[in-house]
């Protein structure tokens, strides 16, 4: 026993006790503390093509609440960002790096900075006289860019507005745009759209690793 005990008392044995006692504390702090990284903000948007908004009206432009998948992972791109509930001035964005482009693409449209081609195949194209003209958070970016390599990001407010570029008209059709994003992100999605799935105890070994 004494012998044991003088052992247990050398330098580097007290070193490599410490080591494995911190090594421990920080695996526990990362077992018990671990929350899966969920993506989920909004964005507001409207379209206007000659003056009317576009109500997106048809059930093809909404998704259920089940397009999300239990564990947050994504399958199809309508995951990534979508429409729920017949809101049609807000995106739902479940993932990194989503660009409007790709949310267009997800309901059958086509935007770019020279044209607007809907689902059933319609296209507005730039002439003399009209243009798509874009706005985002009160700036004109019209011809800066293509819109469809643009990321969403949270609570940006877009303007898509094909016809004449009138700054009072634009400005006007703008300030439609809700401003409503903050208060979805804030408000928990029905069903599986929603952040805080429970966390198991494999997902919280894997994590260790």
């Amino acid at each position: 026993m004494k012998q044991l005990l003088t052992f247990a008392k050398k330098p580097y044995v007290l070193f490599i006790a410490g080591l494995l006692l911190g090594a421990l504390v920080i695996l526990g702090v990362r077992f018990f503390s671990y929350a899966p990284e969920h993506v989920h903000y909004h964005a507001n948007w409207a379209v206007y093509l000659n003056g009317t908004r576009d109500e997106f009206k048809a059930p093809q432009y909404y998704q259920e609440v089940n397009i999300c998948s239990a564990d947050g992972g994504i399958t199809i791109p309508q995951q990534r960002a979508h429409m729920h509930d017949e809101i049609n001035s807000v995106v739902h964005v479940h993932d990194h790096a989503v660009t409007w482009g790709q949310f267009f693409d997800n309901l059958g449209w086509s935007v770019t900075n020279d044209l607007i081609e809907t689902d059933d195949g319609t296209v507005y194209r730039n002439d003399d006289t009209n243009k798509v003209n874009i706005w985002i958070n009160g700036q004109d970016y019209t011809g800066l860019g293509s819109i469809a390599d643009r990321v969403i990001k949270d609570e940006d407010r877009l303007l898509i507005s094909y016809g004449p570029s009138d700054q009072t008209v634009l400005t006007k059709e703008f300030a439609s745009v809700p401003k409503t994003a903050h208060h979805y992100d804030v408000t928990k999605d029905p069903a599986s759209c929603s952040a805080g799935e429970a966390v198991t105890t494999k997902d919280r070994l894997k994590h260790l690793l």
